[in-house]
């Protein structure tokens, strides 16, 4: 429900309840229906305050329970009081602490009056330019009106003036910090396409490229040719082919003569991009080696060799590479995979391995970001897309299944085991937590296990030692296992194209984007793939809805809209992955799409025009432009 005045008088007041759960309770009646008022503090001075018989108007949220409403810590005021105002009046956020210290949402408004009456001339911020071209508002009328409105008119056009110059400040930050390290940061220069690239080009490749991924190689090689830092980053859904455009965008590194290094986030997926790296370079004679916490110290000292002598051309790895024994010859690429996994500190360690020129920087998410999130928290660096899947991939189908039809899903299953395929079992938790009432790992484990008791079948979860994690996954992808029981670990670095049904239990647990992610690890072979969402069937109706949207579509970027809608932009980016690393106050990404592609225009139009922003008329500006960066860290330079 909406907040809503209600115009009556208090009939009844008692006092219920004892100690801490005491509360006054009013019987409020309109003359038609009566609802219940209630406070549970400064419960004798409210009481002293208001009188039945005696007409009051209440405003609050109402909420309705067993059909009766109530209203919780209301303002109360007069009629005449509420006449005496002129149009309408903001109501302001506030905590249960401020609430119990007698601070109501007219206090706020009080105190802005008179913050807003001792600085009626407020100097704007904005270019006259940029005002001039988007019809804004000025700054103090904008101020002014959005906590006084005469009009709703006149509402959203003080809010749409104050979310453009939020959006506007950091297209201009992200723009100047893009077009700096295009023209300031010098990088290596990759003029040649010789043996490595050409060779494996022409006889190496299996399958061929898309049109998506000739496209990015392109975008690729463009940018590793002018002399400046590349720093770009790829987006493309699960299986659209990245680690391919990632190997052969480092051996453009390795034929002018430099070493090229792929870092992931867990042991499971470095080992996997290891793997699929390492057998297609062989081909051409390259030298891949593979470093996380657990490689033996003997290898690490020969690795460490390599890379110093530059006989070893590609490193894959995980934060280990970050250690400070590990130096290169010359490191002309580097590859993050998944690189919201990343703290920005760890990865800023990667540009003390090289004593002179920059490395490249490629940047690699199957996370597709929303445009407008792309545009704000990545607006500093170049984005490449690739939106195809390779040949002969065929969608996957998602079906939304309830408990009562865990036969006829089974029955499916054994269907496919049948014939040869494998299948992913996934679960929310490790152990049993009767507060969740999931259905634990073990128990699932074992319940699989004597439903398909002529199939082998593997586990695999986060608490495991990496030799048994090691073990169960090498079972599953040599298919010595034909199901995988699993939780979330197997959400990245995956690869058995022999696995056509994954099934997630209790799904409702599960956000947009993980549950995409974890179906991405079937529909990976020529076959048609299943991913099953089971779910209790009496669940919300926001749950049933996101349920819903995974079985409509594939298209991670329509996922990855919806998400961001439903959820708000989430923990995309920062040093402590905790939120975007910016804070708005009055804008929302999810919702305020075109004023970011204002913005962004805007903020285009006046660099164009004024690349360093010391136009007299643009001072105001950049004064304020100056005091909002001083409060920030700049990790641009480590995408």
């Amino acid at each position: 429900m909406p907040y809503v005045q209600v115009r009556g008088r208090f009939v009844t007041f008692n006092v219920q309840g004892e100690g801490a759960k005491t509360r006054l309770i009013g019987l409020f009646t309109d003359g038609t229906m009566a609802m219940e008022v209630v406070w549970f503090n400064r419960i004798k001075a409210i009481r002293q305050s208001y009188n039945p018989g005696v007409e009051y108007v209440v405003f609050g949220k109402p909420s309705q329970f067993n059909n009766r409403w109530s209203m919780v810590h209301p303002e109360v005021d007069l009629p005449q009081a509420i006449q005496a105002a002129t149009g309408m009046r903001g109501v302001y956020p506030l905590t249960d602490v401020l609430r119990n210290r007698g601070i109501s949402s007219r206090s706020f408004h009080t105190w802005i009056q008179t913050a807003l009456n001792a600085h009626r001339d407020i100097q704007e911020t904005l270019p006259p330019e940029t005002i001039r071209a988007n019809g804004l508002m000025p700054l103090g009328l904008a101020l002014a009106t959005i906590h006084n409105p005469s009009d709703n008119d006149s509402l959203q056009r003080a809010r749409f003036r104050l979310k453009f110059e939020e959006l506007f400040m950091i297209q201009v930050n992200m723009l100047r910090i893009n077009r700096a390290r295009r023209s300031q940061l010098a990088g290596f220069r990759f003029t040649r396409i010789a043996y490595y690239f050409n060779t494996f080009y022409t006889q190496c490749l299996p399958f061929e490229l898309t049109g998506a991924q000739k496209r990015v190689l392109r975008e690729i090689r463009a940018d590793m040719n002018t002399g400046r830092q590349m720093n770009r980053l790829l987006q493309g859904d699960v299986g659209s082919g990245k680690t391919l455009v990632a190997l052969m965008s480092m051996l453009i590194a390795i034929d002018n003569s430099t070493q090229a290094c792929l870092m992931a986030p867990t042991e499971i997926l470095a080992t996997q991009h290891y793997e699929t790296i390492s057998q297609m370079a062989a081909k051409i004679g390259l030298n891949v080696r593979l470093l996380t916490g657990s490689t033996p110290k003997k290898e690490r000292a020969d690795i460490h060799r390599s890379l110093a002598d530059g006989s070893l051309h590609i490193l894959i790895g995980t934060h280990a590479v970050l250690e400070d024994p590990v130096g290169f010859n010359s490191l002309g690429l580097v590859v993050i995979d998944e690189q919201h996994r990343f703290g920005v500190a760890q990865r800023a360690r990667l540009w003390n391995k090289n004593t002179s020129t920059l490395p490249h920087v490629l940047v690699m998410t199957a996370t597709p970001i929303p445009r407008t999130l792309a545009m704000t928290v990545y607006g500093d660096l170049d984005v490449s897309v690739i939106d195809e899947l390779p040949p002969g991939r065929k969608p996957i189908m998602t079906l939304l299944r309830y408990d009562n039809q865990r036969l006829q899903v089974y029955q499916h299953l054994f269907k496919e085991l049948s014939a040869g395929r494998q299948a992913y079992i996934v679960y929310p938790l490790i152990e049993e937590n009767e507060k969740l009432d999931l259905i634990s790992l073990e128990e699932g484990y074992e319940y699989v296990r004597q439903s398909f008791p002529n199939f082998r079948v593997a586990y695999v979860h986060g608490r495991m030692r990496p030799e048994e994690k090691d073990h169960q996954m090498y079972l599953f992808s040599t298919h010595q296992a034909d199901i995988l029981v699993a939780t979330t670990v197997i959400e990245v670095g995956v690869n058995v194209p022999n696995a056509t049904v994954m099934i997630i239990e209790n799904a409702e647990r599960f956000g947009l984007s993980q549950l995409h992610q974890l179906r991405g690890r079937v529909g990976r072979g020529g076959g048609q793939s299943y991913c099953i969402l089971m779910t209790k069937h009496k669940i919300a109706k926001d749950t049933r809805q996101r349920l819903e949207i995974m079985t409509a579509t594939t298209d991670g970027f329509v996922i990855a809209e919806a998400d961001m809608k439903m959820r708000g932009p989430g923990d995309i980016e920062g040093t402590m992955q905790s939120g975007i690393p910016f804070d708005l106050h009055i804008a929302n990404l999810a919702t305020d799409g075109q004023i970011i592609q204002l913005a962004r225009n805007s903020a285009e139009a006046l660099l164009d025009a004024d690349p360093d922003l010391n136009h007299l008329a643009n001072s105001a500006f950049i004064s304020e432009m100056r005091s909002t960066a001083s409060r920030r860290i700049d990790w641009s330079r480590i995408s």
